[in-house]
């Protein structure tokens, strides 16, 4: 058997910056054990898997050691590969997933994804969150994975995570986030638990970043730049229980997978 993959380097116009996702494009479902394992070889954050129905692309998203129910950059990537390799014309995008229904469109050269939009609550801090960052927050919040608000973006950017606690929790990650510098606010995010120790650019995380920065700060349109070592950046928009996450992206590879 041979599979198509493409990776794709999300949420930048360059090579070797954003987060980068492999993509397969399939005929049919193969068993959840064998796209685990494909997962697992890449070693990638996400490896994102789809097949076309008569409603749209069915899309799965899969860490190298579990499948997520949402997973932002791995479905721009997909989106591109079908708009770019594909040869798809038509003006938007459905994927039916695990997280319902997500259109992505194109908007000049960068891709516009509706997501859900998941509002932080502050809650308790467990123990194992607060001793694995070893840093003071300024407030504390859950979702989908906690949210640490920092005193400023030195702060973000400079913080080394003990992952061993931080794999202890029982949500899927970690977001850290600060006003920034020169953008609305930037962030981080860690999810050892999944196979992830610092995922480079995370999609999904902003659809609790996006309802919380844009009460914080008193509008709707926002952008914001996630501070891992390889960066990229997301404009996003809060519409109503939606977000509108917008960002580009580049391939770097093509290949074919032997199984």
């Amino acid at each position: 058997m041979r599979i198509r993959q493409y990776q794709v380097d999300a949420f930048t116009k360059q090579v070797f910056g954003g987060n980068p996702a492999a993509v397969c494009p399939l005929e049919a479902w193969l068993d959840d054990a064998l796209l685990q394992s494909i997962a697992a070889e890449n070693n990638l954050s996400e490896t994102a898997f789809f097949v076309r129905g008569s409603d749209g692309f069915h899309l799965r998203w899969f860490t190298p050691v579990a499948e997520v129910k949402l997973c932002g950059h791995a479905t721009l990537a997909a989106a591109h590969v079908i708009f770019n390799h594909l040869g798809y014309s038509a003006p938007m995008i459905s994927f039916i997933t695990l997280s319902g229904t997500l259109t992505v469109v194109r908007e000049e050269s960068m891709l516009v994804m509706d997501f859900p939009s998941t509002p932080p609550e502050t809650c308790t801090a467990p123990k194992a969150l607060l001793d694995g960052l070893d840093r003071q927050p300024v407030e504390i919040l859950a979702a989908d994975d906690y949210v640490v608000v920092l005193v400023n973006e030195d702060a973000v950017r400079t913080i080394e995570p003990d992952f061993g606690k931080l794999a202890l929790l029982d949500l899927r990650g970690v977001i850290v986030t600060a006003r920034g510098n020169k953008v609305d606010f930037v962030s981080r995010f860690f999810a050892p638990k999944y196979g992830i120790p610092e995922d480079p650019v995370t999609g999904s995380a902003h659809c609790a970043l996006t309802p919380y920065w844009s009460a914080k700060l008193g509008k709707s349109n926002l952008i914001a730049h996630q501070v891992s070592k390889r960066g990229g950046n997301i404009r996003c928009e809060l519409n109503g229980n939606r977000v509108n996450l917008a960002g580009h992206a580049i391939t770097f590879m093509e290949a074919e997978i032997f199984i």
